[in-house]
């Protein structure tokens, strides 16, 4: 366990030093589990540490946010402040009176811009950074330059390197996930983590964040999700099969949002492409906690071959959102699909510009499977850039338009 968590470089570590170079307040986002303390710790060693976890800690800053705020340091490590979001306004209160960079640094287990009780904006006055679970190119100490290789149109046909056999296979990164401290683990006890990290959030981290009747529909919600990862969001199914309403459920879905559970990727569209699907694709944020919840192990690789490959859309979605932290914060996600059931698995956009990517769980491809990249490049127009083909071979292969290329999986951790 402790070869992955202190040991492992974090990509993301650059962009907090920074922003605590020149802002008073930095917050730390990201699920639970995902090393979050460990980043800050890192980055700020020196400074004091208070952890919201604490019942002492917890039960003063709810009481007395003022107070508690006045009491601390003058740089301060503030750990799980979703916990008591009372204390954003103190310290809004405080940073006003000094406007000192790098004075707080909060991490937080959910999106503190999407929970409701958050009545204080901290905005011109506080930087919120996301880490996200290991991705593969942090776990394989490499720099992760897939995103900005893409960006820079830096992909050029050729033949790849052969497969290191020392390196895990393509299904074991995607079962195993990000989450650092089962990564150590065998298959069957990941799995068994999976389950009682779920558990405690449900059980510890719902009341922090949301009004929920019965915390139990979460965990059944999430476990339908899993199973229709990388799949279109479809409300009104998934209301009838849990037996709520539609508006329960929209809001359970928000709840697994802001606990870094999900993700809604969003139908690109122009205004005027009426012919596109509009629903949201939804995502399980790591692909390991998925697998578990699916039901999906290695052995699946060849018998469930579409579930799988959701699986691994899933995967990749995260694998690029992560490295967008490091790349460009100011990158946007989203999938394309139109009337006719063309789609590409992610849209990348700065601006105006775009970028398409494909995701295929096979070796090999046909030219067909540029399909969907042609198609968004017809909506685009000039404004697209390129698109690239995921697949699970070894070489850099042109397709049909010379902006579209068939690229490895591999890419993704070993740029």
């Amino acid at each position: 366990m402790a070869a992955f968590r202190p040991l492992l470089p974090r990509s993301l570590a650059p962009a907090v030093q920074e922003a605590l170079a020149d802002t008073p307040v930095v917050c730390l986002l990201g699920p639970r589990q995902s090393g979050k303390t460990t980043l800050a710790q890192h980055v700020a060693p020196d400074r004091a540490y208070v952890s919201l976890d604490e019942h002492n800690y917890h039960r003063t800053a709810v009481e007395d946010p003022a107070g508690f705020v006045a009491s601390l340091p003058d740089a301060v490590t503030l750990d799980e402040v979703q916990r008591a979001p009372a204390l954003l306004s103190a310290i809004k209160r405080a940073v006003d009176r000094d406007r000192r960079p790098g004075r707080f640094l909060l991490t937080g287990s959910a999106n503190l811009l999407l929970v409701p009780t958050v009545a204080e904006s901290l905005a011109g006055r506080m930087e919120m950074v996301q880490l996200h679970p290991l991705t593969e190119s942090e776990k394989a100490r490499r720099p992760g330059r897939f995103l900005q290789t893409l960006l820079d149109g830096g992909f050029e046909a050729g033949i790849g390197p052969d497969v290191d056999p020392a390196e895990p296979a393509l299904v074991e990164r995607v079962v195993a996930g990000g989450y650092p401290e089962p990564l150590a683990r065998s298959p069957r006890r990941a799995r068994q983590w999976h389950r009682q990290y779920l558990r405690a959030i449900i059980e510890r981290d719902v009341r922090d964040v949301a009004r929920v009747r019965d915390a139990g529909d979460l965990a059944r919600l999430l476990e339908l999700l899993a199973l229709r990862s990388a799949e279109l969001l479809n409300v009104s199914g998934l209301a009838g099969e849990l037996g709520v309403r539609r508006d329960t459920l929209e809001h359970h879905v928000a709840v697994l949002e802001r606990l870094f559970l999900v993700r809604r990727l969003p139908a690109w569209r122009r205004s005027q492409a009426r012919r596109l699907v509009t629903s949201p694709k939804v995502h399980l944020l790591d692909s390991g906690l998925a697998a578990t919840l699916a039901g999906l192990t290695t052995d699946d690789w060849l018998h469930r071959r579409e579930r799988m490959g959701h699986l691994l859309e899933s995967f990749v979605v995260q694998q690029l959102v992560a490295q967008a932290g490091w790349t460009d914060p100011d990158l946007r996600f989203w999938h394309f699909r139109d009337k006719d059931k063309v789609e590409v698995d992610v849209v990348v956009t700065r601006g105006r510009r775009t970028w398409g990517v494909e995701v295929k769980s096979a070796a090999a491809f046909a030219p067909g499977d540029g399909r969907g990249l042609a198609r968004l490049a017809d909506r685009c127009g000039s404004d697209f850039e390129s698109g690239v083909l995921l697949y699970a071979g070894r070489d850099v292969l042109p397709l049909r338009d010379e902006r579209l290329l068939a690229v490895p999986l591999s890419r993704l951790w070993g740029m």
